[in-house]
């Protein structure tokens, strides 16, 4: 019987000398902020029924939680958050005190991550809550504090991105849509998704709410950002007009401070709507792929333990920001040599790194490169290496396979990414979707043997596909149930074989399919390579970013596609 006795668990580690040294530091520097401030120390137990979340499970879904029975037989759950048992013990121990009770908490947190993505499990979380208080100061003071404390961890090389979800909730509710369109709508806004918006809102009734959606993903950066939504916006109605001009004197509170620099604007920061009620904040640093802080208010969550009361806050990644700190003290790391597997190197180095898809793709969009003025020698003559400089820019152009370049994305070793839309479909992830190359265009497909009534008979039908994921939710979609059997090589032997009754695959002219009996029952959903952007790097690198996405997207404009 095999014993796991000499390793972690998935998802967790051990913490050695320095890694301990440097969590150590962004505790205590993060304890003297919060207690500079007026603010108190509280913990919450470390697991909780799992009632207490299941309210809010659209941001921490079942799946998400790692539960388990007590003695009389009621879910528990490993917490997965503070705030919420926060807002619990608020509301049932400190019932009656006086208002505004400022709390800080310093645990830790337990996340189920699935997929072998090195997304960590356990986290340890620090943050403030502000509650009991819904003015313009409180905001201020929580504002503050946050730059304050990213500033401490990172000196100063950080962004503090704030949002207003008001503004989205309510062209929300003036948007003439179906409740599955406003939920596709929602999520293309939250990944910046601007062809997939564009082909959404263009099937709508055409209005002033469709066109203000339809530029809010693109509607992020400084002052500049503001401005724009001032014209956006004009005539609409006052309510957003307060709503922007509110926002305008929160941005305000960080060039007070002398932070204009690291302020952004984003309209599209969206992800958790209901969750929030106005003002949300996140925080980038320029050694971390994904926000190191996030919080904003949240006047309703309370009314889940039957009170009323207004908040405020923030959590901040502990594990992310002494990450940060450790290579700080450390140095830059060396780059890696052109033969090197591209892992070892770091987006932070001030190069925007490009991961591109090795094969066909590759071909497709070196040649775009080449149609928008880049010099693509080294991408032409590259011989075994795989990261390759363009001369004469600040890009490095990391070659890698499909699957792969989602994952360098998502962790900011790269920057930029350039993947099918199959492999996004497949594998998902969190990052930027900004731009449809109009590249490697194909399709989803079902299909089966020529001339079978495949949706005929009964019993349930067995379906071979490399993408298990695809299928399973295009059927799932269908209330059709299917038994998925996964195929590595081609999959168009599997019902030759009698293995399936059909299969879901990429088509781009159905030859192939035609030459071994198949015929195409349904079209899944069309395909095409896409342009990706790390969410950190959207903020902390967006001038090279915008500038290399327009040089493409005037490659598209001249007809130039591959």
């Amino acid at each position: 019987m095999l014993k796991y006795d000499k390793i972690t668990p998935e998802g967790t580690r051990d913490l050695m000398f320095e890694e301990c040294a440097a969590q150590n530091a962004v505790v205590g520097i993060l304890r003297g902020i919060f207690e500079g401030r007026g603010y108190r120390e509280v913990m919450t137990p470390g697991f909780e029924f799992y009632d207490v979340f299941s309210t809010n499970s659209m941001y921490y879904p079942q799946e998400s939680m790692y539960k388990f029975i007590d003695n009389r037989g009621r879910i528990l759950t490993l917490r997965p958050d503070s705030t919420i048992p926060i807002a619990r013990m608020t509301a049932t121990k400190l019932r009656g005190c006086g208002l505004p009770i400022r709390l800080y908490y310093a645990q830790r947190v337990f996340r189920n991550q699935p997929e072998l993505k090195g997304k960590l499990g356990e986290l340890m979380q620090m943050g403030m809550e502000l509650i009991g208080l819904s003015t313009f100061e409180s905001d201020a003071e929580i504002i503050s504090a946050a730059a304050e404390a990213l500033a401490a961890c990172s000196g100063r090389r950080f962004r503090l991105e704030l949002g207003h979800v008001g503004i989205f909730n309510r062209l929300m509710s003036e948007l003439d849509a179906t409740p599955d369109e406003k939920v596709r709508i929602h999520g293309h806004i939250v990944a910046k998704n601007y062809a997939a918006l564009d082909d959404d809102l263009e099937r709508l009734p055409q209005s002033q709410t469709a066109a203000i959606l339809r530029e809010l993903p693109r509607l992020f950066g400084g002052a500049e950002a503001l401005d724009a939504a001032g014209r956006l916006f004009g005539g609409y109605d006052s309510g957003l007009m307060d709503m922007l001009g509110y926002l305008r004197r929160v941005y305000g509170i960080l060039e007070e401070l002398g932070l204009g620099n690291q302020a952004i604007i984003d309209f599209g920061l969206v992800n958790q709507a209901e969750y929030y009620s106005s003002l949300v904040l996140k925080g980038y640093i320029e050694s971390n792929g994904e926000a190191v802080l996030s919080g904003g208010r949240y006047d309703s969550l309370f009314k889940d333990f039957g009170e009323d009361l207004p908040a405020i806050g923030f959590a901040m990644q502990v594990d992310s920001l002494a990450e940060g700190l450790a290579k700080a003290e450390a140095g830059a790391p060396s780059q890696a040599g052109a033969s090197e597997a591209p892992a070892a190197a770091s987006a932070g180095n001030g190069k925007l790194r490009v991961a591109l898809t090795k094969g066909r793709l590759e071909k497709d969009v070196v040649r775009m490169l080449a149609d928008a003025g880049y010099d693509v020698s080294n991408l032409l003559e590259k011989g075994r290496k795989l990261l390759l400089p363009i001369p004469g820019t600040n890009i490095e152009v990391v070659l890698v396979k499909a699957a792969d370049v989602i994952t360098y994305v998502e962790h900011g070793v790269c920057d930029v990414g350039v993947v099918g839309k199959d492999t996004i479909a497949e594998h998902g992830g969190v990052f930027y979707e900004i731009m449809d190359l109009r590249a490697g265009i194909c399709r989803f497909v079902l299909a089966a043997p020529k001339g079978r009534d495949f949706y005929g008979g009964y019993g349930t039908k067995k379906i071979a596909t490399k993408y298990p994921n695809v299928a399973g939710n295009w059927f799932e979609s269908k209330g059709m149930d299917v038994q998925i059997i996964k195929i590595e090589g081609s999959v168009e032997l599997a019902p030759l074989m009698e293995l399936a009754d059909g299969i879901v695959d990429i088509v781009e002219t159905g030859v192939t399919l035609k030459e071994n009996g198949l015929e195409v029952i349904e079209e899944i959903r069309p395909l095409s390579a896409r342009l990706i952007v790390n969410v950190a790097s959207m903020k902390i690198k967006k001038k090279g970013i915008d500038m290399l996405a327009a040089s493409l997207q005037q490659v598209l404009g001249r007809g130039g596609r591959p």
